[in-house]
């Protein structure tokens, strides 16, 4: 079965296709899964973290553990729906933009922004190790608030 483009996603799931959007990545779409997907994909383009999604989920009164949400955030991941947006240790990001892009993240808010690609250009990447290609490049400009 051919994978959906990422404008694809997005209309499948602003359609209310979710279970297209699911069976199109090659995962079946269980009663969670289509749940925690309706939250993710149905408003555009977002990020989140794994406990903002369960707290999404439990005021849409989605019965759901938050290792669930963990769980299916990865298998989402995994099956090429969301980006994973890694920000501090463990603080993990999941961007439904899984187009090339990369971030603004805002230290006191925790908000993660998207970056046009054309505002930065990247020059002089090392050579791959043998064996070894490069599938991204993940820029993070972290932001604080100015003084003064």
């Amino acid at each position: 079965m051919e994978k959906l483009s990422h404008a694809d996603d997005t209309v499948a799931a602003a359609a209310g296709n979710v279970a297209e959007l699911l069976r199109g990545a090659g995962l079946r779409p269980t009663r969670q899964r289509v749940a925690l997907a309706r939250l993710l994909f149905a408003e555009g383009d977002r990020h989140v973290t794994a406990e903002w999604l369960h707290e999404e989920a439990l005021a849409s009164k989605v019965p759901v553990s938050l290792a669930t949400v963990y769980n299916t955030l990865h298998q989402f991941t995994e099956a090429g729906l969301l980006r994973e947006v890694a920000v501090e240790g463990a603080k993990t990001y999941f961007d439904t933009n899984t187009s090339n892009h990369y971030h603004f993240f805002c230290e006191r808010s925790g908000r993660l922004l998207d970056i046009d690609t054309d505002a930065i250009r990247i020059e002089g990447l090392p050579e791959a190790p043998e064996g070894m290609a490069i599938s991204r490049v993940d820029v993070l400009v972290r932001l604080v608030k100015k003084s003064g």
